[in-house]
């Protein structure tokens, strides 16, 4: 009677509820395999330790985790270091070799740029004739040199300071 008022039949509820409870039995058998699991791995974890041995392995790796750290600034450090010194080590070099006087043959002469991050370094020629060897230096500032530079010397510079740095 309470139907008829309403408008609905009671035979929709039930099967409803039948339905919300099939779905609440599912949930709650996949809730149960999954703590089973889980008992599981829990105990596999635990075979073998008790809490004493546990808590030393956490505390033996978190000095572990200290350690690293530690050694980790002092890497960076170092490596900051080794990058500041790395500005004045010549890094760029130039090379040419030439014959000096046309007579000797087998190119003995050489011009040789050594060159650093900030193209400051010198230009080394060194000069093979029959008589002996002559060796000159020329200081080279910003990639620039005071003294006029030979053909050759020049050449050498260029070759520096279009060489790419290492980094």
């Amino acid at each position: 009677m309470i139907s008829q008022l309403l408008g609905f039949d009671s035979d929709y509820i039930i099967i409803g509820l039948a339905a919300v409870t099939i779905l609440l039995f599912i949930l709650y058998i996949v809730n149960i395999v999954q703590m089973s699991k889980m008992k599981k791995n829990y105990r596999i974890f635990m075979e073998g330790k008790d809490a004493k041995s546990l808590e030393e392995t956490l505390v033996k790796r978190l000095d572990q985790v200290d350690e690293l750290i530690t050694a980790n600034k002092t890497n960076q450090r170092n490596i900051q270091q080794l990058f500041n010194n790395m500005k004045f080590t010549f890094q760029k070099v130039g090379l040419v070799k030439y014959d000096a006087f046309n007579e000797m043959g087998g190119k003995l002469s050489f011009s040789l740029a050594l060159l650093n991050e900030t193209d400051d370094g010198f230009v080394l020629n060194a000069v093979h004739s029959r008589e002996g060897c002559y060796t000159y230096i020329k200081e080279i500032v910003a990639g620039n040199s005071i003294i006029v530079l030979a053909e050759e010397e020049q050449e050498a510079l260029n070759m520096a300071k279009e060489a790419k740095p290492t980094k």
